[in-house]
């Protein structure tokens, strides 16, 4: 009898006896976990499922809205674990619930054969693009929710401006850089439920009842060794902008979320189990932007911090070194992907990435200005 199944049939036992609390994931998680025993490898995932909201749903629910808990479940499940484990979790669930789950590859029971125009989709699209748009679809809601919270930061930036920073004389830089350094500060005293709470994880990126956390994670850092270092380069990098309080921000959240969702996508994927959070993004994005157009009109774009110019490949440097150190090792014994996902599945490298692209179509803008072509 494997692991999962013996788990799941003593969940069984322990809620036909009311010897445990179903309103209480946290106690149902700790119990879970002590009857694990030694068991390493299943402690992070039973942990997860036993706080997932659907589980409570297939234990208390019968017949067809059971089945429906218990597919989405196991769809959810299957986005973030290795196969080994989802095995040992599905198991667990068939023993507690004495339903079936989906696995993996399996004929889902009932569907028959396939809609014929399903199928002629699926040939012109292709393989990759169906499997893009299936990685896609449980990110819709934290998707959406976070590009329509950027336009309503555009809108509050523009207010704040007009009541209260124009007056006091305060640049759109310095705004950000108070606001995410007061949000951190909080963090470490009166409201410490901010920094785990706030982040995007890998189990809320997909699931609709934390959607809000796409909103929440660039404003908040985990680590305060990393939160200190994005502050002081947020200074060099902003210190001297003139945007208005409203375009800083609409671009500040964009550009997270532009840096965050093909990372998110990519560690749902190759099952890199992190979190995502803070600022690196957007700075990844500003010095790429700043080195690349260095490089394509050949002279230095310094960063001006009072007296001090700092040449922006000084920052790709030292940051991008910094960063490397951060994001290769596995930041979960559990985690078993290759350093190469876990670089990709980083928001500080699509930074990068973006920020170089930005200043190749800014160069091509310009060009085509040059010959004429543009207006």
């Amino acid at each position: 009898m494997g692991k999962g199944r013996e788990l799941g049939l003593q969940l069984r036992q322990w809620i036909a006896t009311g010897s445990v609390s179903l309103d209480n994931p946290q106690a149902l998680a700790n119990r879970l976990i002590d009857a694990l025993g030694a068991e390493e490898s299943l402690r992070g995932p039973v942990r997860d499922l036993a706080t997932q909201p659907l589980l409570l749903r297939v234990l208390q629910l019968q017949g067809g809205p059971q089945r429906s808990a218990i597919q989405s479940l196991s769809s959810h499940l299957a986005g973030i674990y290795a196969p080994k484990v989802l095995a040992e979790l599905l198991d667990l669930l068939q023993a507690c619930s004495g339903v079936a789950p989906p696995r993996p590859g399996a004929e889902v029971p009932g569907d028959g054969a396939a809609d014929p125009a399903e199928a002629v989709a699926g040939r012109r699209s292709g393989p990759w693009l169906l499997s893009l748009q299936e990685n896609l679809r449980p990110l819709g809601p934290g998707l959406a929710l976070s590009a329509s919270a950027a336009m309503v930061l555009f809108w509050a930036g523009g207010e704040l401006d007009t009541w209260i920073f124009d007056s006091w004389g305060w640049s759109s830089g310095a705004v950000l850089v108070v606001a995410l350094a007061l949000i951190q500060a909080l963090a470490l005293g009166p409201l410490r439920a901010l920094r785990w709470r706030w982040p995007l994880t890998l189990e809320s990126s997909g699931d609709p009842r934390q959607a809000w956390c796409w909103i929440t994670a660039p404003w908040i850092h985990a680590g305060h060794g990393e939160a200190l270092l994005n502050l002081v380069l947020l200074v060099i990098v902003l210190g001297g902008s003139s945007l208005p309080l409203s375009s800083l921000l609409l671009r500040y959240a964009l550009t997270a979320l532009a840096t965050t969702a093909p990372a998110v996508l990519v560690a749902r994927r190759a099952r890199v189990l992190r979190h995502w959070d803070g600022a690196s993004g957007p700075i990844a994005a500003l010095i790429a932007l700043a080195v690349a157009l260095s490089l394509l009109h050949w002279k230095v774009h310094p960063f001006v911090v009072g007296p001090v110019e700092i040449p922006a490949w000084v920052l790709l440097v030292v940051y991008g070194a910094l960063q490397l150190g951060w994001q290769l090792p596995r930041r979960d014994p559990q985690d078993t992907s290759t350093p190469t996902a876990r670089l990709w599945s980083s928001p500080w490298w699509w930074g990068t990435l973006l920020g170089t692209a930005w200043a190749l179509v800014t160069r091509a803008q310009e060009l085509a200005r040059s010959f004429g072509w543009l207006g």
